[in-house]
Parts: structure tokens; C-alpha cells; sequence
């Protein structure tokens, strides 16, 4: 994982209450994943491949 600055569209989870103090996930072309607290301190990239894997392990 590497620290990048922000690019491209962010969605935080619908279930996040008042939508704030969360974190926040954007889809391509890498998965990025920052802290709404902190949003100017870049975010981490991770691989789609890591990413599904993750996902997977909270649904499971």
C-alpha cells in the first residue's frame, strides 16, 4: 500500500451515521481508502485484488 493524494469520485457507506467520522473508498482504477477526518493527508491505495479479499473476510 502507498500514501497517495485524492483523485477520482469517493463514496462513503450509506450506513455511516451523519455520513461523517468515517472512512471513505474510491473504486478505480486502484481501490483508495481515506479518513473523512482528514481528507488532506492523502489516502492508502490498495489492489482491487486486496481489496475483494477484505470485503469478503467482513461478509464472511
Amino acid at each position: 500500500m502507498t500514501m497517495l493524494r485524492d483523485t477520482g469520485t469517493w463514496f462513503k457507506s450509506s450506513r455511516s451515521k451523519d455520513l461523517q467520522d468515517c472512512v471513505e473508498v474510491r473504486l478505480a482504477p486502484t481501490i483508495g481508502v481515506r479518513d473523512t477526518k482528514d481528507r488532506d493527508s492523502g489516502h492508502l491505495d490498495v489492489a482491487p485484488v486486496a481489496w475483494g479479499a477484505f470485503v469478503t473476510r467482513l461478509g464472511g
